[in-house]
C-alpha cells in the first residue's frame, strides 16, 4: 500500500534528527542457526478447560447485577463527582460495553454543561478524570481546563498545592497521555506528573502507594460483584473459541513442518483477545489468532530459513497467489504456503458468508499479504547485502513488516457490520491511522526484541539504524526510539476523532494494535519468550478464574 508523498512528509515530519539518503553500510554479524524452544501450551490442557460460568444460571444472575448498577447511574443523576467516578470505575473494570447507553447519557449531561460544572473548580482530580473521560468517549474537551492549576509562567509548579493531591496527579497523568498534537499544556501536564509521582511515591505509606501503582480499591460491591462474575462468564466464551481454534492449529498440521518456527497459538490469540474480548466477537477472534499465527510463521520463515532466492519465489507466489511458483521450493515453504492459500480463501468466504455481503473480501486480504511479504523480502536482501538503512528508509518499509496494514485488513472485514464497494477500500479515509498504529507496533517490537536479533544477526532493527545514522549509544538510541513512539502515540490520538460513525468500531480496533504491542513488548519478547509476563497474563486471563 502506497501511501506516495503524503507518507514520506509525515516520516520526515515524525523523526526529530536529520536524515539523508546516504547509504550506511556497516558489516553485520552472519545470522546464526536459530530456533525457538518449544510450545509450552499442552494441547489435551487447552481443550481440558471447562468453565461452570457458562451455565445459564451465572447469565441470570448477572443481568441481575446489570440493573442494580444501572440504578446507579440514577441515583447519581444530579450529581457530576459521582457519575464520573462511576463511568470510571465501569471502564477500569472491563464492564463499559454492558453500559453504553447509561455511559452515553451521563457523558451527553456532562458535555453540555456550559463553562464546565462549578464542583469541577479548583478540585485537579474532578477536572482531570472529567477531562479523561470525555477524549475517552469523543467529546471536545480543551487543555484549557488545568490552566487554573499553573503558575503565572505556565507551568505546572513544584510547589503548587496540586502536588499534595495524589489522586489528582494520577488522574491528570492519565488524562495527558491523550494529548493532541500542539497541545503544550498536556504535554506539561504529562512531564510534571510523571516526574512529581516518581519523587513522591518511596515516602508514601502503603495505601497510598498503592494508588500511584494504580491499584485503587473501589468500594462498590455491586461493581466488584459484577465484575467477578462477568469476567468469569467472558472466560468461559474465551475459552471455548481456544480450545476451537486449537483444534484447527493441530489439524492443520503446519507447525511440525517448520521446527525452527514459533508455536504461539495461545498467544496469538491472547493478542486478538486484547483487540475484543466482548463475547459476542468470538468468529473475529478466530479470524485473527489464524491470521497472527501465519504472520509468525512467514516472519521466520524470512529471518531464519529461507535463502534469498528462495524467499523471491515465496513472495512472487503470494503475490500472484498462485501454487505454481512454490515448485522448486523446500517442501516447508510448499507447506506453508499451500496452508496460507487455503486459510485465507476459507477465511473470506466465512466472512462474506456471516455478513452476507456481495463484494470479493478474498482481493483485498491477498493484496495485504502480498505486501507483507514484499516488506519481508526487502529485510532480507538488507541483511544478505550487509546494508543498514537510515531510519527513515528503514520505517518506510518497517511499518508494512510490522503486519500492521495486514492486521488492519483482516480487523476490518471481520469487525464491520456492513462493507459496500465505496467502502472496502479503508484504507482512504483511515491511511494515517493505519500507518501510525503500525508505526508503534514496530517500534515497540524493536525495543522489545533488538538485543537478541542483534546478537543472532538477524535483520537491522530502528535501533541499529539509528545509531548507526546519527553515531550514538544504543541508551541513546532507544530513547530516541520511545520519543518517536511518543510523537506518533500523540498522532493516533488525534486520528481517533472526527471519524465517520460509520467505521469507529474499525478506528478502535485499529487503536488497540499499538496497546497490544506496548503490552506484547513491554519487558522483552512477549512472543519468542513464553515463560515471561505473558504466560502470567495468559494464566490470569484465560486459565485462571476470579
Amino acid at each position: 500500500m502506497d501511501f506516495g508523498k503524503q507518507l514520506q512528509a509525515q516520516q520526515r515530519q515524525l523523526l526529530c534528527c536529520q536524515t539523508n539518503s546516504e547509504a550506511f553500510n556497516v558489516i553485520t554479524p552472519p545470522r546464526q542457526p536459530h530456533s525457538y524452544k518449544p510450545n509450552i501450551w499442552r494441547y489435551d490442557v487447552i481443550q481440558s478447560l471447562q468453565s461452570k460460568y457458562k451455565e445459564e444460571g451465572y447469565r441470570r444472575q448477572a443481568e441481575k447485577l446489570v440493573d442494580d448498577v444501572k440504578l446507579l447511574f440514577l441515583a447519581a443523576a444530579d450529581e457530576v463527582l459521582p457519575k464520573l467516578q462511576l463511568v470510571d470505575r465501569i471502564g477500569k473494570l472491563g464492564l463499559s460495553y454492558l453500559f453504553q447507553e447509561e455511559i452515553r447519557g451521563a457523558l451527553d449531561t456532562i458535555s453540555s454543561i456550559k463553562n464546565g460544572s462549578p464542583c469541577l473548580e479548583g478540585d485537579l482530580y474532578a477536572t482531570a478524570l472529567c477531562f479523561k473521560l470525555l477524549r475517552q468517549y469523543g467529546y471536545e474537551a480543551s487543555q484549557d481546563v488545568f490552566i487554573g492549576f499553573m503558575d503565572e509562567k505556565g507551568t505546572f509548579s513544584s510547589a503548587n498545592k496540586c502536588t499534595d493531591d495524589i489522586k489528582g496527579l494520577i488522574e491528570l497523568f492519565e488524562a495527558s497521555h491523550l494529548v493532541l498534537e500542539g497541545e503544550n499544556i498536556l504535554e506539561e501536564a504529562k512531564v510534571f506528573s510523571k516526574a512529581t509521582l516518581k519523587d513522591i511515591y518511596p515516602t508514601l505509606n502503603s495505601d497510598l502507594g498503592e494508588k500511584v501503582a494504580k491499584n485503587e480499591k473501589h468500594n462498590n460491591q455491586i461493581l466488584l460483584e459484577l465484575a467477578k462474575l462477568n469476567f468469569n462468564i467472558v472466560q468461559a466464551t474465551l475459552q471455548n473459541d481456544l480450545r476451537e481454534v486449537s483444534r484447527w492449529w493441530r489439524n492443520l498440521g503446519l507447525i511440525e513442518n517448520l521446527n525452527f518456527s514459533r508455536d504461539r497459538l495461545v498467544e496469538s490469540y491472547m493478542c486478538a483477545v486484547g483487540l475484543a474480548y466482548e463475547p459476542k466477537h468470538s468468529c473475529f477472534r478466530k479470524w485473527l489468532t489464524k491470521v497472527v499465527i501465519f504472520i509468525l510463521v512467514i516472519d521466520d520463515i524470512y529471518d531464519i530459513y529461507g535463502s534469498l532466492e528462495e524467499l523471491q519465489q515465496f513472495t512472487n507466489a503470494v503475490e500472484r497467489w498462485d501454487s505454481r511458483e512454490i515448485e522448486n521450493l523446500p517442501e516447508c515453504m510448499k507447506i506453508c504456503f499451500q496452508a496460507l492459500y487455503e486459510t485465507a480463501n476459507e477465511m473470506a468466504n466465512e466472512i462474506q458468508k456471516e455478513k452476507g455481503w456481495n463484494i470479493k473480501v478474498l482481493p483485498h486480504l491477498r493484496k495485504v499479504w502480498a505486501d507483507f511479504c514484499k516488506a519481508l523480502f526487502l529485510e532480507a536482501k538488507w541483511h544478505h547485502n550487509g546494508y543498514t538503512p537510515s531510519l527513515e528508509e528503514y520505517l518506510s518499509n518497517a511499518w508494512i513488516s510490522s503486519s500492521g496494514a495486514l492486521l488492519s485488513a483482516h480487523s476490518f472485514f471481520s469487525i464491520m457490520s456492513e462493507v459496500t464497494e465505496e467502502t472496502a477500500d479503508f484504507l482512504g479515509p483511515n491511511q494515517d491511522l493505519v500507518y501510525n498504529s503500525s508505526l508503534i507496533i514496530r517500534l515497540c517490537n524493536d525495543l522489545g526484541t533488538s538485543a537478541a536479533e542483534l546478537e543472532r544477526g538477524d535483520v537491522a532493527s530502528s535501533i541499529l539504524c539509528c545509531m548507526m545514522e546519527m553515531n550514538i549509544s544504543e541508551e541513546k538510541a532507544r530513547n530516541h526510539i520511545k520519543g518517536v513512539i511518543s510523537n506518533t502515540w500523540t498522532k493516533l490520538n488525534g486520528q481517533c476523532f472526527n471519524q465517520s460513525p460509520l467505521f469507529q468500531s474499525f478506528v478502535n480496533i485499529t487503536t488497540k494494535f499499538a496497546r497490544v504491542a506496548h503490552s506484547l513488548y513491554q519487558y522483552g519478547d512477549g512472543f519468542g519468550v513464553q515463560d515471561r509476563d505473558t504466560k502470567k497474563h495468559i494464566l490470569s486471563v484465560l486459565i485462571e478464574p476470579l
